[in-house]
């Protein structure tokens, strides 16, 4: 059921979390999956962006991206298509956000904005064991202001300490997102209340799963009551920011192309479905 005409959301952006998945591929003698029957993990990007305009990239989260892997993706993707990449873990996890982080996260935003315009956001997601204390309260305030104001960034807490209102202000006042995520670790409505005041002129959303599923070529349990209902933020959302960046993972519903086409759907987004890039001219 769509929600809303297509025109009235230009400003959001669906996607998945990595497009790098064998469970993907078209088997010989099933129904489409995904990649068409053949398609090799070099085209598999290629093929991605012909579906969704955004990914969200996990790989940066180990290490900083070369200068080769991020031409190969410019390569690879139309200009329209944007990347949003996690911050690696070295600056987040290692050194908890302090002061000896400094060189990493230069070096890592130097190779991110050789994306151009082709750079969306950058997550710096945060463990749950980073809780509010003085200590990392003072270490978030002096990371926010290394950030460089012409990228755009979003937190994603892991503890629901973090969502005061003197923090959330925080961020604001760097124009940083709280990235908004249906998972284990802050109840959904806390979410959608945070959905209702948003930090920066954007927003980051992500749909994440119990992590007990070990292939993605199907829905395996369908969240379609939810995505009903985060549609509906996400219409809301549209009259506060700028634009939306949405990316499920496979464990939200066990084949994240297949939960990222539902919310289009539920949004009044063109979908382009496995069938038809089985249709489409080979690369290969």
């Amino acid at each position: 059921m769509k929600m809303v005409k297509a025109d009235l959301l230009p400003c959001v952006r669906v996607g998945c979390q990595g497009w790098n998945y064998d469970d993907w591929i078209t088997g010989a003698g099933v129904a489409p999956v995904f990649y068409p029957k053949g398609t090799r993990a070099a085209d598999m990007l290629t093929v991605y962006a012909r579906v969704f305009d955004t990914v969200e990239v996990d790989s940066t989260f180990y290490a900083v991206p070369s200068t080769q892997t991020l031409d190969g993706w410019n390569k690879r993707t139309p200009r329209s298509f944007t990347f949003s990449l996690k911050l690696p873990q070295v600056i987040t996890h290692e050194w908890a956000l302090r002061a000896g982080s400094l060189e990493e996260l230069s070096l890592y935003c130097d190779r991110a904005q050789l994306l151009g315009e082709k750079l969306a956001v950058t997550l710096i997601q945060l463990p749950p064991h980073f809780i509010l204390t003085p200590e990392n309260a003072t270490a978030l305030r002096d990371f926010l202001e290394r950030l460089p104001r012409e990228m755009r960034f979003a937190v994603e807490f892991r503890n629901s300490d973090w969502l005061h209102k003197k923090v959330i202000d925080l961020l604001s006042k760097h124009n940083v997102a709280v990235a908004l995520v249906e998972g284990q670790w802050i109840k959904r409505e806390e979410m959608w209340r945070l959905a209702e005041e948003p930090a920066a002129d954007f927003a980051y959303i992500r749909w994440m799963g119990e992590r007990n599923l070990t292939r993605f070529r199907e829905v395996q349990r369908a969240q379609d009551e939810n995505l009903r209902e985060w549609a509906k933020v996400i219409v809301n959302l549209c009259n506060r920011v700028s634009h939306v960046y949405a990316y499920f993972s496979n464990f939200y519903e066990g084949h994240a192309p297949a939960s990222a086409n539902k919310l289009k759907n539920l949004l009044g987004q063109d979908v382009t479905d496995a069938a038809s890039l089985e249709d489409q001219p080979s690369l290969f």
